[in-house]
């Protein structure tokens, strides 16, 4: 997850878990506050470079982690100093510190081979005394010749990086917006794994997820019971938003993210392996499956038109997408983000709801190695209605198990068809076992 200077700021004006006041400001105008309230005007201006880009960091990082949103409160930062920094409701702003934040509020410190914004803990040097930047300090150092980034090296370590010109806008909560479960599969899903696999190093009762995939087969749906057994959450293998942000909550613990010498988040851990969003030009097995779904919708609502399952999204799908926005009372891009992929995924699970129990509709998760059930014995049957046709098909026993033959055969089938073969199966490879019939 890339970080996203936020347009605006939601602070509580007090203790975290006092019955106080929130009020939402723009990120800029906050740490104009917060550094005319901890600094003074008259410092050198490289000192008040290097105070204000402390508490950029500072906030960023309370934003980025999600560390009060994890705990169920409705705010990103409070003004209490016990906590926080210090934000004083409509106070004077220095216009020297309004003109440097302006220059500078979508920079920030990061330690070298981390994401998040470091947790640049500060004090000011003379009554309290900490492990991060000395303000008074700051100044001595200014009036010696040192630089801004000398300045924060001098505290912070050599091994920090100031990211430059970050991008603004107003970040997504983390939480998908729909719960993960079995059969569910992204990157969201992707997250989830490598956050418990960490988590499942302090404890070790939480079982190993050996394949960080992105797909939530049987041994993420173990891990995650288990997860919700320590924590005291209803163990229903199913991540809601309670059991998302308490997942945050103690990967945010383990890391240590709000320590200046944290563990850290690595690039690896955030690198994507599924696209964040589908539009025109997309293309692949994940464009597909959206076409699917538009077609099942179609099939119940004329104003969404079919489209061609090709796995290329151009200016049919994007009509489609756009038709399907225009019904739900979604911004009408033709662009398929979270919020029309989640709209679509539930509206597709409302027509499985109202088909026939014997229907051989795409059951809306992925199947995976591991899984039983009823669509695990569909998709067997499926299989060997293909194999009739088709001698390189094996065929497979029907007893609704997703074993080692199984898999074997849903992979000859997707070589034969010329998609990845994974063996897991998707809408485009439930389809291809469709026509396949």
């Amino acid at each position: 997850m890339a970080v996203t200077v936020p347009e605006n700021i939601t602070v509580h004006l007090g203790r975290p878990n006092s019955n106080a006041e929130n009020v939402t400001v723009p990120f800029a105008d906050y740490i104009k506050n917060v550094a005319s309230s901890e600094i003074y005007p008259t410092w050198p201006e490289n000192a008040i470079r290097a105070n204000v880009l402390a508490q950029i960091s500072y906030a960023l990082n309370r934003v980025y982690t999600e560390y009060y949103r994890s705990r169920g409160f409705d705010f990103d930062i409070t003004n209490s100093t016990a906590f926080d920094q210090s934000y004083i409701p409509n106070r004077d702003i220095f216009e020297n510190v309004s003109r440097i934040v302006d220059d500078i509020f979508n920079d920030y410190v990061v330690r070298q081979g981390q994401v998040q914004p470091l947790f640049a803990q500060y004090c000011d040097g003379r009554e309290v005394q900490c492990s991060g930047l000395s303000q008074w300090g700051s100044v001595t150092l200014a009036n010696n010749g040192l630089s801004p980034y000398e300045i924060l090296q001098n505290y912070y370590g050599n091994d920090i990086n100031i990211v430059f010109d970050a991008p603004t806008g107003d970040p997504q909560e983390s939480y998908p917006g729909i719960p993960l479960r079995l059969g569910s599969a992204g990157e969201d899903v992707r997250r989830l794994q490598l956050r418990l696999n960490r988590i499942g190093r302090n404890y070790p009762s939480i079982p190993l997820i050996p394949d960080t995939d992105g797909y939530f087969g049987v041994q993420t749906d173990s891990a995650v019971r288990e997860f919700q057994r320590i924590f005291n959450l209803e163990q229903d293998g199913i991540v809601g938003k309670a059991t998302w942000y308490k997942v945050i909550n103690i990967y945010n613990g383990v890391k240590r993210l709000s320590d200046i010498n944290s563990e850290g988040i690595s690039p690896e851990e955030v690198r994507r392996q599924f696209d964040s969003v589908l539009q025109r030009g997309s293309t692949g097995v994940g464009v597909g499956t959206l076409q699917i779904l538009l077609n099942a919708v179609a099939a119940a609502v004329p104003s969404v038109y079919p489209v061609t399952v090709d796995l290329i999204y151009g200016t049919q799908t994007e009509n489609a997408v756009r038709a399907f926005q225009t019904l739900y009372g979604l911004p009408v891009t033709g662009i398929t983000e979270r919020a029309t992929w989640n709209a679509l995924l539930r509206t597709y699970e409302a027509i499985l709801a109202s088909l026939p129990d014997e229907s051989t509709a795409f059951p809306g998760v992925v199947l995976t190695r591991g899984m039983e059930g009823e669509d695990v014995r569909t998709l067997q049957r499926l299989i060997n209605g293909a194999a009739v046709n088709d001698p390189a098909i094996p065929s497979v026993d029907e007893d609704g198990v997703f074993g080692n033959a199984t898999e074997e055969a849903v992979k000859a089938v997707q070589r034969i068809y010329g998609i990845e073969p994974n063996g897991r199966v998707g809408a485009v490879t439930w389809e291809i076992l469709l026509n396949a019939q």
